[in-house]
This record gives structure tokens, sequence and C-alpha cells, in this order.
């Protein structure tokens, strides 16, 4: 597949106020790659970079080093070609006039976008059925819930028919049902052979819409693999539990060769972590040996993934 978002090098600082310590580095040399038709996720804690990257990469931020590029075409030298191509869509209310109606913002991003009047209205009529808000077309956006504004932000960011989808943190303080639709109406998006870069907190949210996600941390890439694959690389191999677990048992875990951990939780059941090849299967053996029904095993999430890369660090929204 070609490549429509690739970055090498990049780099962005921030003079820091009334400090004397120098720039703050956002961006620390970032190399990436998205492939067409993917759906690729961006997770990291607040200040790790995620915004200030796809500023970058839709033309709202210049880059202090470093080069950009989005569907071939510089983000720095080649503003107007990129942006005539993408759509940008952020979470909240920015982007949106609430005191319009949701087809008069429409309208609005469309002339923005020179989409020819004769194409924007069967456009956004396509648009407001789609994200479920034909029959509140014509109210105000002030009168809407924040999951219908979502919707209508995602209409606004196709409107141009984007061929690359930027989406940071969409779904920031949405219902899970609202959320679940919005995953939906990103696979759709996929599957008619968009491209979708999206930012975001949510551990579910990325195992469920992404093909491939980078972890970013400190304005650098730490990984970038498949949900799964990621998961196995940092936790080598699946967790053990087991109800009501004898102290003495607990200590021999502890100091049995690849176990990362053993924690009890109040509703008794305690998570052995190995973190070496052949470790589950070594901690398995003596559970069983020990006679203990009470056991379950698990494949890591990528929440998982993400607090052993990230050590916990910035894990509230």
């Amino acid at each position: 597949m070609s490549i429509v978002v690739e970055t090498e090098r990049l780099r962005r600082e921030f003079k820091a106020r009334r400090s004397k310590s120098g720039p703050v580095v956002a961006l620390d040399g970032i190399d990436l790659r998205i492939e067409q038709g993917e759906i690729h996720g961006l997770l990291g804690p607040n200040g790790a970079g995620k915004t200030t990257l796809v500023k970058i990469l839709t033309t709202i931020l210049i880059p202090t080093a470093g080069r950009a590029s989005v569907l071939g075409f510089d983000v720095v030298d080649q503003v107007d070609e990129v942006r005539k191509r993408i759509g940008l869509v952020f979470g909240g209310d920015r982007g949106l006039y609430t005191r319009l109606t949701a087809r008069q913002n429409l309208d609005y991003w469309a002339a923005l976008y020179d989409v020819p009047s004769a194409v924007a209205g069967p456009r956004i009529d396509s648009l407001l059925e789609r994200v479920g808000l034909s029959e509140r077309a014509d109210d105000r956006v002030e009168e809407f819930s924040r999951g219908m504004k979502q919707r209508l932000h995602l209409a606004r960011g196709l409107v141009g028919s984007p061929e690359v989808l930027f989406l940071d943190e969409p779904t920031v303080g949405l219902d899970p049902m609202a959320s679940l639709r919005f995953r939906d109406l990103v696979g759709e998006i996929q599957a008619e052979g968009k491209t979708v870069f999206l930012t975001t907190h949510d551990m579910a949210e990325a195992e469920a819409v992404c093909d491939r996600v980078s972890l970013i941390d400190h304005g650098k890439i730490l990984a970038t693999e498949r949900p799964a694959v990621l998961g196995r690389w940092i936790n080598r191999f699946e967790w053990v539990e087991v109800r009501d677990l004898p102290a003495d048992l607990a200590e021999r875990f502890r100091a049995t060769a690849g176990v990362a951990s053993v924690d009890t939780r109040p509703d008794g059941w305690t998570r052995i972590q190995p973190d070496t090849d052949g470790a589950a299967h070594t901690v398995l053996e003596i559970v069983v040996g020990s006679g203990i029904t009470a056991v379950r095993t698990g494949s890591p999430s990528l929440e998982d993934v993400y607090i052993h890369v990230m050590g916990g660090r910035g894990m509230e929204l």
C-alpha cells in the first residue's frame, strides 16, 4: 500500500513562558508512516505531543525541524494542496457555530472547501442522514447534546470529501452508546477507502477501531504495532489470576523467576503477572499442583500495554 502520511525527524519546540530553562520540546524526532486506508491510533498522556502532531499534519502549526507530508504534499511548502484533501475533527465545541443550525454549519464549511452548491446540498443531506441528524438538521446547534455535536463534527470533517481524516480525541465526554456509534461511523469511513488518523485516551476504542497504534510520550514514538502484537511485545505472555491465593504461595510466586508482580484485589482475586517466556506456564503448574481450582488466564489488553510503557502516567482524561 502507498504511504499517505509520513514524517521524518519531526521536531516542534515552544518557548516556555517565564522560564530560563530553554524551549519546551513537544515533538522530539518523530518518524511515522501511515498507509492508505488505515485507521492509525496515537495514544499518549496529556502533554505527550498528540495534538501538536495533528496540528502540524493539518498545517495549523509549522515544525521546528524535520519534515512531514500528507498524500505526498509537504505540510509547510504545499499547504493549500494538503488542506483541500484532508478533514479535521476536534473534540468538544471547537469548529461549530452554536447559533446556526446543523445544516447552516455544514453549508458554511462546504463553502470554505469550495464545494459547488449543486454538490453541497445533496452531500449535506446525505451526511446528516448518515450521522443520524436529519430530523434535527434545522435546529440550532446550541440545543444539541454533546453526542449530537460530535456527530455533527464528523459530518463537518467529511463535507469536503477528504482523502485523509484526522480525529483528535473525538469521543472524549461521550456516553458509551454515543462512543460505539461514533466508532461504527469511523469503520464505515474506512470501508470507503479513506485513511483515518485518530488520537485517543480510550484503550477500548483503540483496540476496537485501529489497525495499528503508536504509543507516544514526551514527544517520542515508543512503539508502533497492531494492538494485539503490541500487547504481546510488552507483556510477553498471558496473566494468571487465582482466587483466595494462600499467603505462602503468593510469597513463592514473588520469588519465582520471570514473575513481575503479584497483586491481590479486595474481591479476593490475585493477579500474577509474568514478564518472561515460559513464566505463565510455570505459574499454572504451581497453582494446579497446589490443588487450587479457581484460576483464570487472559491476554494483555492495550491498557496493560499503555500502563507498562507509560508507567501509569496521565491515565485520567
